[in-house]
């Protein structure tokens, strides 16, 4: 950032240097604390009727203990039109969910794992055709996968195939011999080190070519890896500095600290005969203590609020308030399908989400499909958590919307169910 002494030395006197350097720093740092102005929905072209229809949806869901609570953001013109709280975050201590309620996000921590590699990409310390082994010795000569046993990869994966899925890598949820490795190798596990799980997951053959598939994937966690070895921060440590601080993130982070546990939500089991039961109890949560794996593909923890505030400066071309963190045409590769159409379409869970391809960051609505999601207009992007948690933002309606509850295991009800109302609530520019 210029300094005030740089701006201001035409004018040649230090004492107005200085009070030019005090006020641009006042003002960035009013930037960065400023909140997201809330609105009534007409203010900004939507129908609050419409908009209304949430408010049954989500407690039919809640009554019939599909969930215990949840909260709904909707923005619009960079302006909260809707931000509700509803049920209860923790039943067994009777406590109501509220705006300011602490949610496991999971891998909805992945955008801001790539938006680090990106911003250190802007600034040259990594490159998205750089090899993997660049950062991580352990993969230099990396096996693949094959019916005749493993051989060497055709060429390694790269920083780009790491940021959408198609490095070879998986997440070791099936039962084939790969899957066995990651789990002898304890990949994911919260007491190992992300430097030691990555040398580890080096020495594991890739599930297919790099390049030639896509599968959902601990690759972001490998990203999270190379930040560090770019930057020389730990990842907590450069998210803290570089992304949460500058966009007043204040309650994201790979731990719940001790005084903000009285916000911190249940998660439940849904057990689809009507019932919900408690898994994780948050008095006795292991997010109540900082990790030694800092999984930058599913360890945060965040707040309806700061997730809103983080999409806001991806939908705002990398820019919220005074605070610049990616360029533009930067945001438009994460934002953007990246996958040739040999590629498409993606799939999750064992279903084939036609319609959506991937950028470096979020899944993207390349064309309509009735298959799946029909409400989901061309370009729109975004992501979800394996606990329930949802975002999307549509570009061409400069909308934004977060949706959260702490439910396993992964449903839609919250995206699916509310995409339609939400969209039909557009009335104008």
């Amino acid at each position: 950032m210029e300094s005030g002494f740089s701006r201001h030395r035409s004018f040649g006197a230090a004492s107005v240097a200085f009070i030019g350097f005090f006020l641009v720093s006042l003002s960035l740092a009013h930037a960065q604390i400023a909140e997201l102005p809330t609105v009534a929905p007409e203010k900004v072209g939507l129908d609050s009727g419409q908009l209304g229809k949430i408010d049954g949806l989500v407690s039919g869901w809640i009554a019939s203990h599909k969930l215990a609570g949840a909260t709904v953001a909707v923005a619009r013109h960079g302006k909260v039109a809707y931000f509700k709280a509803f049920g209860q975050r923790d039943r067994e201590a009777s406590l109501p969910m509220t705006e300011d309620t602490i949610f496991r996000i999971y891998s909805m921590s992945k955008a801001f794992t790539s938006a680090a590699v990106l911003m250190l990409m802007e600034e040259g310390k990594i490159g998205l055709e750089d090899p993997v082994s660049k950062y991580i010795p352990e993969f230099k000569g990396i096996q693949v996968s094959g019916p005749d046993g493993t051989h060497p990869a055709r060429r390694e994966p790269t920083v780009h195939d790491l940021l959408h899925h198609t490095a070879g890598l998986g997440y070791g949820w099936g039962t084939t011999a790969i899957d066995k490795a990651y789990g002898q190798a304890k990949i994911l596990n919260r007491d190992i080190d992300i430097q030691t799980m990555c040398a580890s997951l080096g020495r594991i053959p890739l599930n297919y070519e790099p390049g030639t598939a896509w599968q959902y994937s601990v690759g972001i966690d490998v990203l999270g890896r190379i930040v560090e070895v770019a930057s020389g921060l730990t990842f907590d440590v450069f998210l803290e500095k570089r992304i949460f601080h500058p966009l007043d993130l204040k309650d994201t982070g790979f731990f719940v600290p001790a005084e903000k546990v009285n916000r911190f939500a249940a998660l439940y089991h849904y057990d689809e005969k009507g019932g919900l039961t408690l898994q994780d109890a948050p008095g006795t949560s292991e997010y109540l203590k900082k990790p030694r794996f800092l999984s930058g593909g599913g360890g945060l923890v965040s707040t309806t609020r700061d997730y809103l505030r983080f999409l806001s400066l991806i939908h705002n071309h990398g820019k919220l308030g005074g605070v610049q963190l990616l360029k533009p045409a930067t945001v438009e590769l994460m934002t953007h399908n990246d996958l040739p159409a040999s590629i498409l379409p993606i799939g999750l869970f064992g279903k084939l989400h036609h319609g959506f391809g991937f950028g470096l960051g979020f899944n993207v609505r390349v064309e309509h499909s009735d298959k799946w999601d029909p409400a989901s207009p061309v370009g729109e992007w975004g992501w979800a958590g394996i606990a329930s948690t949802h975002y999307w933002a549509s570009p061409k309606d400069d909308l934004i919307v977060v949706t959260m509850e702490q439910t396993m295991p992964f449903n839609f009800n919250l995206e699916t169910g509310l995409k339609g109302v939400i969209y039909s609530a557009i009335q104008g520019k």
